[in-house]
């Protein structure tokens, strides 16, 4: 019986730090988080345009995929303490999910840059990583890492 009340009492003070994680926080590791992601989707983008030669927009593709993967793996290891979804293959697809939207955003974004307004590729991708990163951290914040659902 103590057993029980011993793991209540600890769920308690997790929660309760946890609640009192501000999202600031949250947002400055996620921040950290992306800046690592970004590196590996800028490199990977650089090298597959400029040294390979693959259209900038396939380059776009691939090297947003690579950033989507560092970004899972350090996000919820290291900025969410909480989730929202049990299941770590649901979690993983509805991140995967708010991804896919955020490379549709990707896309448009360095299109519109590169082919529209006429900026060098690498100077769209500057530009758009902000605009996704506001997309990515609001939305899995949102319907993932927020807490159990009522």
């Amino acid at each position: 019986m103590s057993t029980d009340t011993d793991q209540q009492t600890a769920r308690t003070r997790e929660l309760t730090l946890t609640a009192k994680e501000s999202v600031s926080g949250q947002f400055l590791r996620y921040l950290v988080v992306g800046g690592i992601a970004f590196v590996l989707d800028f490199g990977v983008l650089v090298v597959l345009t400029d040294a390979l030669g693959v259209w900038y927009l396939t380059s776009a593709a691939v090297s947003f995929c690579c950033g989507l993967a560092t970004n899972y793996l350090l996000s919820i290891t290291w900025v969410f303490t909480v989730r929202s979804v049990s299941s770590q293959k649901a979690e993983f697809a509805i991140f995967s999910i708010i991804g896919i939207v955020g490379l549709g955003w990707n896309e448009l974004f360095m299109y519109l840059g590169t082919d529209v307004a006429g900026l060098d590729y690498r100077v769209s991708k500057l530009i758009t990583v902000a605009i996704v990163l506001v997309w990515n951290f609001g939305m899995r914040k949102l319907l993932l890492f927020s807490g159990p659902r009522k």
